[in-house]
């Protein structure tokens, strides 16, 4: 059993690593709720769930740390578990390294009912067995076949999560594409099980498991008004009140966002007060922090980008980095998530600690120009 590593990320601990890199150009760290968090977070969700893929991730996420990057992000079900465990033998490493576990922001999701390290011959009955037999679900809580997140479920994966990480405490807790609910129940019911969510993740703040947490979506956010899917920012967070007042921990949002998928930034979907707002500009309004997924869009956005938007994003000479330095740069986003498990792909991406974000004007006029 992994040794568990006590702690999370705090001001002082992620300022002292923001302050081993005096090379990073300004802009590159940011600092929400008063952690300083890099620009880029590595992610782990692509490739085979086997030993060498293991080994992979565990060196790029160390590398990553070392370098400049302090955002590491996961879910239960990426690669059956295997990529938290991975994370969690990295933050091992780090620790003989003298990289802190105060230093660095660690990010999971719940959602998707995950196997175990292998994909079973049979995976109805393993979930039934895993799932349903063992009384943490009924066939009810289970929408679209694969995920829940009812209260005992969400409960069990948490502590799973911090023991494939191998960690006391988790900064940052998603629920995972909630808006998988949307298929199979009616806004009511998935209301009621958003607020009966929040209440098991704000009594996991209040003894010490995670210190906030939030939606990591695909469609919620970006979709149209009169999407199934769609999930208005703003009712999300008066659930959030709800539960926790004031001073709920529903504090961050996942959404993807690229050069191809760009409605975080274009869409004029959220309703705030009576206002139209695009996706990023009602998570700035209700004080939430963007982390922006797929900045990639799983490396389709690492070849044959216009040759005219290098003009707009200097020092980015790859179309990996372009791409990479439009997510980053854009206005309301935190940080741009990237899969990286190659070292060559790491060091490519780690030029970006050194060179400045690019202007909103910039950002601006690919838009324009595209």
């Amino acid at each position: 059993m992994m040794t568990t590593i006590s702690g999370w990320a705090t001001p002082e601990g992620t300022r002292t690593y923001r302050e081993r890199f005096i090379e990073a150009a300004p802009g590159h760290f940011r600092e929400p709720y008063g952690l300083s968090v890099s620009s880029i977070g590595i992610g782990t969700y692509l490739g085979t769930a086997d030993d060498t893929t293991d080994r992979h991730y565990i060196n790029a996420v160390t590398q990553a740390v070392e370098h400049g990057i302090n955002v590491v992000d996961s879910a239960i079900n990426y690669r059956f578990q295997r990529s938290e465990r991975s994370i969690g033998k990295a933050l091992v490493r780090l620790k003989k390294k003298g990289i802190d576990r105060n230093e660095v922001v660690i990010a999971t999701k719940a959602g998707f009912l995950s196997f175990d390290g292998t994909a079973p011959a049979d995976p109805g009955e393993y979930i039934v067995r895993t799932y349903v037999d063992t009384g943490l679900l009924t066939m009810d809580d289970i929408a679209a076949g694969s995920h829940s997140i009812a209260p005992r479920y969400l409960d069990t994966q948490l502590n799973r999560s911090l023991e494939n990480l191998g960690i006391g405490t988790i900064d940052i807790f998603y629920l995972h594409n909630p808006e998988t609910q949307l298929e199979e129940v009616d806004r009511d019911v998935f209301a009621a099980r958003m607020r009966a969510a929040f209440e098991v993740l704000e009594s996991a703040v209040s003894d010490g498991r995670i210190r906030g947490y939030g939606a990591a979506t695909w469609n919620a956010f970006r979709a149209g008004p009169q999407a199934r899917g769609f999930v208005n920012l703003a009712e999300i967070v008066h659930l959030a009140r709800e539960v926790g007042g004031d001073d709920h921990h529903f504090k961050f949002v996942q959404m993807p966002y690229n050069l191809s998928m760009r409605e975080a930034h274009a869409a004029r979907n959220q309703r705030i007060e009576g206002l139209t707002r695009s996706p990023l500009e009602a998570a700035a309004d209700l004080g939430l922090t963007v982390m922006a997924s797929a900045s990639m869009l799983q490396s389709r956005l690492t070849r044959n980008l216009p040759a005219s938007f290098s003009q707009y994003l200097p020092g980015a000479d790859t179309d990996g980095l372009r791409a990479l330095q439009f997510v980053r740069s854009t206005p309301g986003v935190t940080t741009a998530l990237v899969g990286m498990s190659q070292k060559i792909h790491v060091e490519e991406n780690l030029r970006l600690v050194r060179i400045p974000p690019a202007s909103p004007d910039a950002v601006q006029a690919m838009f324009n120009a595209s």
